[in-house]
């Protein structure tokens, strides 16, 4: 398996703030719940560790969280939806997992659902650039 396999990233030419704020706005756009936003590199500098830029984004469709927990309760492991914004060689970059490969470890999900799941998701992503 390869990270294209469950991970969707594009590199956008925007500057790392502007990213964050641009997924935070496509997120709700979409009707997504933005529940939390976790700074990366200040958590870790908070222990003394240096990490470039990176924020993890925990987003939610409750309609699509309700149909994959009434189907089987742990695929909350994978929940919430995280986009993450990331510098890495001085480039920016969006990451988000593609939540269809859900289906391959909860076949009762179903791929229509989860690739629902996942088109919503790489539009987040694709109206962030």
């Amino acid at each position: 398996m390869k990270v294209e396999d469950f991970a969707y990233i594009v590199e956008t030419d925007k500057s790392f703030d502007n990213a964050v704020v641009s997924v935070l706005k496509a997120a709700e756009q979409k009707g997504w719940s933005i529940f939390q936003i976790y700074d990366v590199k200040e958590r870790l500098a908070a222990k003394g560790f240096e990490q470039k830029p990176l924020k993890i984004i925990e987003i939610c469709s409750g309609r699509h969280a309700n149909h994959f927990l009434n189907k089987n309760r742990l695929t909350s492991l994978c929940m919430p939806c995280k986009i993450n914004v990331i510098e890495e060689k001085g480039k920016v970059k969006i990451a988000g997992m593609k939540p269809a490969i859900m289906s391959q470890f909860f076949p009762e999900v179903g791929k229509e659902e989860s690739f629902e799941a996942e088109k919503d998701v790489k539009e987040i992503i694709d109206n962030s650039l």
